[in-house]
């Protein structure tokens, strides 16, 4: 079996995105519900509550050598469409009409001997 040394890192910098973004929400005075969770075909990296809201994050996290890469470009239409779906599924599951939803995605830019940059864009995209 080959191994694919790249996909290792990218899992471990996926990961260490994925704790950062946790790490805001729940300095922001979110609740953390779950982290990648399977909803139907689909994956939200971290589920969590902020007041009456049930916020679906998608975390981006790339490697770049320099500030002007944008990680949350990466969150195109067919990424969205996929956590719509996700969103569709987690609803149908626990319907509560007066929860109110919402996309947020955070962008995590790991720059070589710099402290990660961690950007909270709420509301990202509408369903």
């Amino acid at each position: 079996m080959i191994r694919w040394p790249w996909r290792r890192k990218q899992k471990t910098h996926g990961a260490h995105g994925e704790d950062l973004a946790a790490k805001v929400h729940r300095k922001a005075g979110y609740e953390i519900l779950d982290r990648n969770v399977k909803l139907g075909r689909n994956e939200v990296d971290i589920l969590a509550r902020d007041g009456d809201t049930v916020v679906f994050v998608e975390v981006k996290t790339r490697e770049s050598p320099g500030p002007a890469f944008a990680p949350e470009d990466n969150v195109h239409a067919t990424k969205q469409r996929k956590l719509i779906n996700a969103a569709n599924h987690y609803i149908a599951r626990h319907p509560d009409p007066s929860t109110y939803y919402r996309f947020d995605i955070v962008s995590v830019t790991v720059v070589h001997g710099e402290k990660p940059r961690v950007d909270l864009l709420k509301d990202a995209f509408h369903a």
